[in-house]
């Protein structure tokens, strides 16, 4: 006779009996039964990332904690990777080429941590690649990510304004310094190398930088000369940078040029957006296929763009000469000053490099090529936050 007919009294069940039982059965079902949820990995959390010039998006930009899934996408034009930093983690992808994908995932605990692009030892971040994702609980959670959409909504990612709030301004004192050359149109050494880069490019960009390959600015025809250049400039951030600066140098016809900096110029340079101005700590060029392919891939303490007052022989020539100067790896051999190497970027910064032309839509220089390009090959810079 099993137990529920023993309980039975005329076809009814006691009720005190029937919840017993019940209780009883639910008991000894849980404890033969192997715990479901014993030891089982949580479910992981998956973050969208997108990676473009120059923005990280992330959706959502706040998870509960434990594991989560980063699937990121390079949306750009240029090599981007995926780094996540904070409270003791510190992982990354590796360089992601763009259409391509990868897939980071990480065991986060509750805080919030960094999520940022480190291409170019920092200069993608420094560009505005960086972002913030938040991890706590589910309500936490919920609620930020409420006014995280509302944010985006109002005033876009914001993480260009918070990154400029978040470094300071920073000025650096700018001294040229050892042998002075002056650099002559010419064959581009790199040709080959540079065609790769330039293959990418849009049609009209395309036809001036292979012209510029043939006779260009950045060539081994060069010639040493005599000068002196310093100056001051400061990195603001978006907005509001300075330069003050003056070069002379005395050229091999004899000729002596005057360049007096006192504005900067703050108009994106065509096709790379958000360079201009002053900007500090970047790697950006030639191989890196983010600037110009006719300059090996350099690491620059300072880059700026601005106009400048340029007189030869005493003379004003214009007023709105156009001058590009960066601080950079050293990209030339000693003696010839040919160029001599296509990755630079782990090269002593000691080059200054001063270039200026003429404005749009006004006459070329007197002389060679139209143009002014001048490097001091053993300078320094000394910068400091503001």
């Amino acid at each position: 006779m099993n137990t529920i007919s023993k309980l039975r009294v005329n076809g009814i069940t006691h009720p005190v009996n029937a919840l017993y039982l019940l209780c009883f059965s639910i008991a000894l079902q849980g404890a033969l039964s192997p715990r479901a949820n014993a030891g089982e990995t949580p479910k992981p959390t998956t973050v969208q990332v997108s990676l473009s010039e120059w923005k990280v998006s992330l959706t959502p930009k706040a998870v509960p904690p434990g594991p989560v899934v980063l699937e990121v996408t390079n949306s750009g034009k240029v090599p981007h990777a995926l780094e996540i930093e904070g409270r003791g983690i510190e992982k990354s992808t590796s360089r992601i080429m763009p259409g391509a994908s990868a897939t980071l995932t990480v065991d986060l605990r509750g805080g919030t941590y960094e999520v940022y692009c480190p291409v170019g030892k920092g200069s993608h971040r420094m560009l505005g690649m960086t972002n913030r994702l938040s991890v706590g609980d589910a309500r936490r959670v919920s609620e930020e990510n409420d006014q995280g959409e509302m944010h985006g909504a109002t005033h876009g990612e914001g993480q260009e304004m918070e990154a400029d709030a978040v470094g300071g301004a920073k000025a650096m004192k700018v001294v040229g310094g050892g042998p002075v050359i002056q650099i002559l149109p010419g064959p581009f050494p790199f040709a080959d190398s540079a065609m790769v880069v330039i293959r990418d490019r849009p049609p009209d960009q395309q036809a001036d930088l292979t012209k510029k390959t043939h006779m260009g600015p950045y060539s081994n025809n060069v010639a040493q000369i005599a000068g002196n250049f310093s100056l001051v400039a400061i990195d603001r951030g978006a907005s509001g940078d300075s330069v003050s600066g003056v070069a002379e140098f005395t050229v091999m016809d004899g000729a002596r040029w005057k360049v007096v900096m006192d504005r900067v110029q703050t108009k994106d340079i065509p096709f790379n957006p958000r360079f201009g101005g002053v900007i500090m700590g970047l790697f950006y060029h030639g191989a890196s296929g983010v600037h110009t392919p006719l300059v090996p891939t350099i690491q620059s303490s300072l880059a700026l763009w601005a106009f400048a007052h340029l007189y030869k022989n005493d003379r004003l020539v214009t007023d709105n000469a156009m001058v590009h100067v960066m601080l950079l790896s050293r990209t030339r051999r000693p003696g010839d000053w040919a160029l001599d190497c296509w990755e630079c970027a782990d090269r002593p910064i000691e080059e200054l490099q001063l270039q200026v032309t003429s404005a749009p839509n006004t006459p070329a220089f007197d002389a060679p090529g139209g143009f002014l390009f001048v490097n001091w090959e053993k300078s320094s810079g000394m910068a400091e936050a503001l």
